[in-house]
């Protein structure tokens, strides 16, 4: 028999149905969905006009290779430019995040003909050779993606990425941050540490890679996280909430970075079924202002979970949130799914990270806080 290789610690729960931000499972339980399937459901599960513009364009054509015009990916580039503000910025379109960073990254390298990559501690930027070699976790680094062209420096410390680009001078090819680290528990990269950022970037010849794959399309109330620091990026990544489930990336690219015939090339990327999915995104995101949505209703999420006994801290900004729960609630996040019906995401030790849908409502919120009072009481009770 075949089994599926067991590199998944599984919830042993089988979903089946999906509606905006619920779930059910195969014995018709409805679950609260406060993870989105790792900040993937951006406008909400089975989005109807979503549904309905990629079943319009499965009737037409699903699939060319990227050998002939494609008018919508020229549609896509279109939505984007407008939605994120990156006016002439050029659009390269991928399948996936990491695909996404590791083709920012080789980017970088061909414009610059440099080797050295600056990434910083905890930072997570995907499985692909090079983008998990910026990535802070030897457990998922084999051998073979081992390199020294990677330096890792403490996130948010100034005068420790000065020091390295002097030391380093002309050797930086690219500097790679997430706007807010996801993976690593949601730590915010402070708008003085963006801007300078930008600043040796911009004295030592280097590209600014912004890593919004996580933080990005919306979910912190602006389009792209790191725009708060008020300071453009050379290369920004994009992919999870793009597709709203619809396996799809990009990279947007500044204009003084040029292209050449065969430098990048996909075949799956930018097909016209994964065109149809980000168009019907940006399209909702527009109509249903989600932008303003994340913002106002993540805003009000982060000043209530600040209320909450039990809560320690409260980290993020819109709907990219991660809180830290006393110790002494141990498996809080096993709690909220078994026994409230919650679905959240984690990251170790007790931090529960919340990456919902962007047009979650109000009162799907107030439901959450409700449940996840309860489950602290209950977990209260159980220790005493």
């Amino acid at each position: 028999n075949m089994s599926l290789f067991n590199v998944y610690p599984l919830n042993p729960i089988a979903i089946t149905k999906a509606n905006g931000s619920r779930v059910w499972d195969d014995k018709g339980q409805e679950y609260l969905d406060m993870y989105g399937g790792h900040a993937v459901i951006s406008i909400g599960h089975t989005h109807p006009h979503w549904v309905k513009r990629i079943e319009d364009q499965l009737h037409q054509i699903a699939f060319y290779s990227n050998s002939v015009i494609m008018p919508i990916q020229e549609e896509l580039a279109k939505a984007i430019n407008e939605i994120s503000g990156k006016k002439d910025f050029q659009l390269f379109l991928c399948n996936s995040g990491a695909e996404a960073n590791e083709n920012a990254l080789k980017l970088a390298s061909f414009h610059t003909g440099r080797k050295k990559i600056i990434a910083f501690k905890k930072a997570f930027h995907g499985r692909t050779s090079l983008a998990v070699a910026a990535t802070d976790n030897p457990s998922i680094v084999a051998p073979v993606n081992e390199t020294d062209n990677i330096i890792f420096l403490p996130l948010n410390n100034i005068a420790a990425l000065d020091t390295c680009f002097k030391q380093n001078e002309n050797n930086i090819a690219a500097v790679i941050i997430e706007g807010i680290q996801g993976v690593a528990g949601i730590h915010e990269a402070s708008n003085a540490f963006l801007q300078a950022i930008r600043k040796n970037c911009d004295q030592f010849g280097a590209v600014y890679i912004a890593d919004s794959v996580q933080c990005g399309y919306g979910r912190s109330g602006k389009f792209f996280a790191h725009d708060f620091a008020g300071v453009d990026a050379d290369i920004y990544s994009m992919a999870k909430g793009m597709g709203n489930g619809f396996p799809v990336g990009a990279i947007l690219i500044a204009p003084h970075i040029q292209a050449k015939f065969g430098m990048l090339g996909t075949t799956f990327g930018g097909n016209p079924l994964a065109c149809a999915a980000a168009l019907a995104v940006i399209e909702v995101m527009q109509k249903e202002q989600l932008l303003e949505a994340a913002k106002t209703n993540g805003d009000y999420l982060i000043q209530a979970l600040k209320q909450i006994q039990g809560i320690k801290e409260v980290r993020g900004r819109g709907l990219m949130i991660g809180f830290e729960m006393d110790p002494s609630l141990q498996d809080f996040r096993k709690t909220l799914l078994n026994d409230f019906m919650v679905f959240t995401g984690e990251a170790k030790p007790n931090v529960i990270r919340l990456l919902p849908s962007l047009a979650i409502t109000k009162n799907d919120i107030d439901l959450f806080l409700k449940r996840l009072q309860d489950a602290i009481a209950l977990l209260q009770q159980k220790t005493i």
